[in-house]
């Protein structure tokens, strides 16, 4: 039976941090601010991952309250959920992604975070969709204050 789940995250971009979007280090005057590394876009898909499950979010699993998980890279969020489907014998169908943000531009660093997510999932990289769009100058994300990422992800499970 096909599951389906939704993720969401947003991070403000603050000065003198380093920009990780989908595993990759991008050339930017500012990073996003959080506990880990503050990948949106992992975290994002991490939260799909886990909705398609059932289970709670990434929070849950990684509380950002926990020292561990200081300036922890990500991608080890997204191995624990692909754990997670290996365990419920499932299989990861496919995964779309979308990146909010005004600036930098995106698409010259999407095949590359592809094939870092696909290495954190254990599958293919043709199985991971990720777009980027703007917010057209609206809103915090518009101002440049901060970056989103959104994604929808589905698993077959028995």
């Amino acid at each position: 039976m096909v599951h389906v789940g939704i993720g969401y995250d947003v991070h403000a971009l603050v000065p003198g941090r380093k920009l990780i979007l989908g595993g990759v280090e991008i050339p930017h005057t500012k990073g996003l601010d959080g506990h880990s590394d503050a990948d949106a876009l992992m975290h994002a898909i991490c939260d799909a991952l886990l909705g398609a499950l059932g289970e709670p979010d990434i929070g849950h699993f990684f509380p950002n309250t926990d020292p561990r998980w200081k300036n922890a890279p990500s991608r080890i969020f997204l191995e624990e959920a692909a754990r997670l489907i290996a365990l419920r014998n499932g299989r990861l169908v496919n995964v779309d992604a979308t990146i909010l943000a005004q600036e930098p531009k995106i698409y010259p660093h999407i095949g590359e975070m592809k094939l870092c997510i696909a290495a954190a999932l254990n599958i293919n990289f043709a199985r991971i969709g990720i777009k980027a769009t703007t917010n057209e100058q609206m809103g915090f994300i518009g101002r440049e204050e901060g970056i989103a990422a959104m994604a929808v992800a589905s698993l077959d499970l028995p």
